[in-house]
């Protein structure tokens, strides 16, 4: 009887980690609220300003929320979203309320779907970072620690923080970690 205690409480924990893993990915409002894709009203208003301020990590999405009927994201490269460049994007989306899942470290642009808007300001620049690291995401709809702002180089074409090549996901991994310790549990479990 007590085995198999052991053994549903290990797989009760296991399963919990794995739960609160999986709940670490977030979705992102940009800007911290629905009506925030727009042309800034100042420089300092601007949503790279809000990006800086936040670590985003693979696995998060960005959410926008906006009129459909009057504006788009479009998904660029760097050149592009320096130049307002609309005419062969990446992604374009269209449709009001726009999820994007952030599913590599390194740069990520967006820009307006009108040239003027994103000239005027209406573009974001967003920087993955490969690990988690511990930091927790400030702004918006989310509380925790306060991080220290990404590098201003960042918008200046600094390089990213490049991929881990040849290894597998955070996530991957850490759910095969999860798996070999459930089944060290549960042979451990059958000596006892």
């Amino acid at each position: 009887m007590a085995r198999t205690t052991l053994v549903d409480t290990c797989c009760l924990f296991l399963f919990l980690l794995l739960l609160a893993d999986l709940s670490s990915c977030k979705e992102i409002m940009v800007g911290g609220k629905p009506s925030a894709w727009k042309i800034p009203s100042s420089p300092s208003d601007s949503l790279n300003k809000w990006a800086e301020s936040l670590h985003f990590h693979v696995g998060d999405s960005l959410v926008w929320k906006y009129d459909g009927e009057k504006d788009s994201v479009l998904q660029v490269t760097k050149e592009a979203y320096i130049n307002c460049n609309t005419t062969n994007p990446a992604a374009n989306y269209s449709n009001g309320d726009t999820k994007v899942n952030l599913d590599r470290s390194g740069s990520f642009f967006f820009i307006s779907g009108s040239k003027s808007n994103c000239v005027e300001g209406e573009k974001l620049h967003v920087v993955v970072m490969s690990s988690r690291g511990g930091h927790h995401h400030t702004g918006g709809f989310f509380t925790g620690s306060a991080p220290s702002p990404a590098p201003s180089q960042a918008l200046l074409g600094a390089p990213a923080v490049p991929p881990a090549t040849g290894s597998a996901s955070s996530l991957t991994r850490r759910i095969g970690v999860l798996g070999f310790v459930g089944l060290a549990v549960v042979l451990l479990s059958f000596y006892y």
